[in-house]
């Protein structure tokens, strides 16, 4: 297995863009928490070891307890929660429990140094937490502070229906240096799917008049999630700013539509009884786009990716539609779509029939149909175990069908770092075959 090496990384315009994930920032907060960690858990006598046998088991019970919920009964998501995710939450509450151990039962000099080391090893264990999915990459959307490319969407450009080819345009001297980034919600007229606001990127060339028509790329997030999770985990405004800056403020518009109508909801991008995706994202969105902003009409010209949930979605609009979307970016996506098991996902959303759910399943259109003008690009993460073998398997069936598949496997798990790094990666080889570039550069 050959590991494709990571993207140069964003650049940092203040402390807010500091990356959370690895660096010096992630490092110095979990030093400090283990400095902390020690002080909590620093035999002080007899009388501390009772109390310190019950933060031992409260710490171990609570997490183990949550494991089998949310891994066995519950099953919020496909994916099953890693272990070490679990682990740093009963670290987490273990420094709670010692420091209200310690607080109670410590002298004077220890209870005044209790609460900044419990948040020590607080931080410390967000910190590991969010290594594992990368949901926070910076300070800015932990913090929740508005994101720098945000626009009003009164002052969105509309549709002109002038645009000129992007090899033809010059940019004017008046080009942002940013792309912007709004909330708009996509009508949905033909499936009636209760969607929540999509997320917009408008690149530089795009806020200027006489803009390029230019392509699209439709993403996806994951779920649980949402449109915003793109801009946020993804840094999606931050990808793209540096693409645009790069090639004369050309970059493609990029639409995050919501494809489950809730945080938690899994309507598997299928028209079910939950709601009609499908339908939502083959008709509504690209109508609605195509009406609202200057795109280029081509659908050779459109592209259709997401993570995890949505690389699966990109997989099957792909099949399903490749007259809408015949190119895309599947990230950390499954072969088939899942609410865990094939037995459950027939029953739940397909009526226990299974023809009706090999109708639809990515895998089964792959072995009977041909998709030779299709292409795309399916990354997955080093260390996602056993995914890496399926995306392998995956990739070959594409080939089989005649679709042009390129396959990364980039460092790292199921996390939006890898995502990010896929829409850095891929980008090149996009905006050449949608006509944005002369050539991809290599």
């Amino acid at each position: 297995m050959t590991v494709y090496p990571m993207p140069p990384p964003l650049p940092v315009r203040s402390v807010l863009d500091l990356p959370l994930v690895d660096g010096a920032l992630p490092l110095a907060i979990s030093v400090a928490g283990v400095v902390a960690a020690v002080f909590l858990a620093w035999p002080r006598g007899r009388r501390w070891h009772r109390p310190a046998a019950l933060v031992v088991a409260g710490a171990a019970l609570v997490p183990a307890v949550a494991a089998v919920v949310l891994n066995v009964l519950w099953r919020p998501t496909p994916d099953v929660l890693p272990a070490r995710l679990f682990v740093w939450s009963g670290v987490a509450l273990a420094a709670v429990l010692a420091g209200a151990v310690a607080a109670r039962r410590g002298r004077r000099m220890t209870r005044l140094f209790v609460v900044p080391a419990v948040l020590l090893v607080l931080a410390t264990s967000g910190v590991k937490v969010n290594a594992i999915y990368g949901y926070y990459p910076t300070p800015r959307p932990l913090l929740g502070l508005a994101d720098p490319n945000a626009l009003d969407p009164a002052r969105v450009p509309h549709r002109t229906g002038t645009a000129v080819a992007p090899v033809r345009w010059v940019p004017p001297p008046d080009l942002p240096a940013r792309g912007a980034v709004l909330d708009l919600r996509v009508p949905a007229p033909v499936s009636g799917f209760a969607a929540r606001p999509a997320v917009v990127y408008l690149p530089p060339a795009a806020l200027v008049a006489g803009a390029p028509r230019l392509p699209v790329l439709v993403l996806i997030a994951g779920q649980p999630g949402g449109p915003r999770d793109w801009l946020t985990a993804g840094r999606l405004a931050a990808v793209l700013d540096v693409f645009a800056a790069s090639h004369h403020g050309l970059a493609p518009v990029v639409v995050v539509p919501d494809a489950t109508g809730g945080t938690f909801a899994n309507p598997l991008c299928v028209d079910s009884p939950r709601g009609a995706v499908e339908t939502y994202l083959r008709r509504d969105v690209p109508d609605w786009i195509r009406a609202r902003f200057d795109v280029d009409p081509d659908p050779r010209h459109w592209t259709i990716g997401g993570f995890s949930y949505g690389g699966t979605c990109a997989l099957q609009l792909a099949v399903r539609a490749p007259e809408v979307y015949p190119a895309l970016l599947d990230v950390g996506g499954q072969d088939e779509p899942s609410l865990g098991t094939r037995a459950e996902t027939v029953r739940a959303l397909f009526g226990g029939d299974d023809a009706r759910f090999r109708a639809v399943n990515p895998a089964d259109l792959l072995r009977t149909r041909r998709y030779d003008g299709v292409s795309g690009t399916v990354v997955v993460g080093s260390a996602e175990g056993d995914d890496v073998g399926r995306a392998a398997r995956l990739v070959d069936l594409a080939r089989s069908s005649g679709m042009q598949v390129r396959h990364l496997v980039l460092p790292g798990g199921h996390s939006w770092a890898v995502a990010t790094a896929a829409l850095q990666l891929t980008l090149p080889d996009l905006a050449a075959r949608t006509g944005l570039l002369p050539t991809a550069p290599r």
